[in-house]
């Protein structure tokens, strides 16, 4: 059964673990753009029959996403114990998780932005090509463009993504969401808080899936 009043006076609790969930998608969100961006626009130039085509570059650079990828991620966020310590200085806490949720969402951003990029029309690389475009120009002013849309629907997907992400940590204290729901959830038999847990899980699913094909199609001129 929901209990109303307990729900009330674990608010503050609620509030904070939330706070430390939004840290978490916030910091790996973050790095996971700036890094799997580049990562994901090089993984498609250097494809076969693209202007920076190599074959060595795309093979590596390949290999260590898809070796990230196929980890799952509670095995690799015990794996990365040593390195988030190296890090932060701590193996738990939200900033302490921000450093495996970063490593496990880099390749997945990186294949979505490749994937969005394989979905531009090759005439239009061609075109610009042959009008003396710099692969710079080319990457600036066409493929990151034209692919825009597609790229924020993948940035949405990286954070429900990381949402799912940061609720397995919370087991082995990384905090938020998932740490709450498993302390009183689980080992209390606390039906209240999780609920309350599944439900403010759903509720930011969600608000970021509706907001990110909201803009996605607002930013979508074709």
């Amino acid at each position: 059964m929901f209990d109303t009043a307990h729900f009330i006076s674990m608010l503050p609790d609620i509030w904070k673990a939330f706070q430390e969930t939004l840290l978490m998608i916030g910091i790996s969100l973050t790095v996971s753009i700036v890094l799997g961006l580049p990562l994901g626009i090089l993984l498609f130039v250097t494809d076969k029959g693209l202007f920076w085509e190599n074959r060595f570059i795309k093979t590596v650079f390949g290999f260590a996403v898809n070796l990230i990828r196929s980890i799952p991620y509670i095995i690799l966020l015990v794996a990365l114990f040593p390195l988030t310590d190296l890090i932060v200085g701590e193996t738990i806490g939200p900033v302490a998780a921000s450093v495996s949720l970063s490593v496990a969402a880099i390749p997945f951003f990186a294949r979505l932005v490749e994937t969005s990029l394989r979905e531009i029309d090759k005439g239009v690389i061609e075109a610009s090509i042959a009008v003396g475009a710099t692969p710079w120009m080319i990457i600036k002013d066409v493929l990151i463009p034209e692919a825009k849309s597609s790229i924020i629907q993948g940035v949405t997907l990286t954070i429900i993504s990381l949402v799912a992400f940061s609720a397995m940590a919370g087991v082995v204290g990384g905090g938020g969401i998932g740490d709450l729901a498993i302390r009183f959830g689980y080992y209390r038999y606390d039906n209240t808080i999780m609920i309350a847990t599944v439900a403010i899980l759903i509720l930011l699913v969600q608000t970021i899936q509706i907001a990110g094909d909201w803009f996605a199609k607002s930013i979508d001129k074709r």
